[in-house]
Parts: C-alpha cells; sequence; structure tokens
C-alpha cells in the first residue's frame, strides 16, 4: 500500500475531516503540519506533478490576497506563485 501523507492545519475544520476520513480507511499517515512547516520549492513540485495540477491550482482563493494581488493574472510565473504558495495561509487544501 502507498503510504499516505497529509498536509494538516489541526485549526481548520476541512482538514481535521480530511484527516478522520484517511483514518477511518484504516491509513494512518504522516502528519506534516504545514503552517509549522512548509514544503521546500522541490517538494511543492513534486506534489504538484503528483497531483496533476498546474501551479494555480495549489493557490486559495478565499481568506487569502490571492484578488487583491490579482493570482490568476497570467503575468505570474509559475515560480512566483510557487514562491506566494509558500506562505501557508495562500496554499489550498486538497
Amino acid at each position: 500500500m502507498a503510504t499516505v501523507a497529509i498536509f494538516h492545519n489541526p485549526d481548520c475544520g476541512t482538514s481535521r475531516n480530511k484527516l478522520a476520513l484517511i483514518r477511518a480507511s484504516g491509513n494512518e499517515p504522516e502528519v506534516i503540519e504545514y503552517v509549522k512547516t512548509s514544503p521546500s520549492r522541490e517538494r511543492l513540485r513534486e506534489l504538484i506533478a503528483a497531483m496533476g495540477i498546474l501551479v494555480p491550482g495549489l493557490l486559495r482563493e478565499k481568506g487569502t490576497p490571492y484578488a487583491v494581488l490579482k493570482l490568476d493574472d497570467a503575468k505570474w510565473s509559475d515560480d512566483e506563485l510557487q514562491d506566494v504558495s509558500q506562505v501557508s495561509v495562500a496554499r489550498r487544501r486538497r
């Protein structure tokens, strides 16, 4: 069986629910509290590739400066968006 990991925020109800679902499936995941320990740029690239998403798909819109910074503008490079995603409040929960 593949190892399961969750980038978890214990203060977030969605994150707590996802963790409970993983455990209910019989898996004990590696729990990484991303607010305390942000993934490296390299790890983010690996995660983005594994999820099959584009970098903007990693960013949260609700409750973040996404709209103010106009992060949906094509002017932002993937590297710049990955820099933004290093700030945990900007990272989407999946």
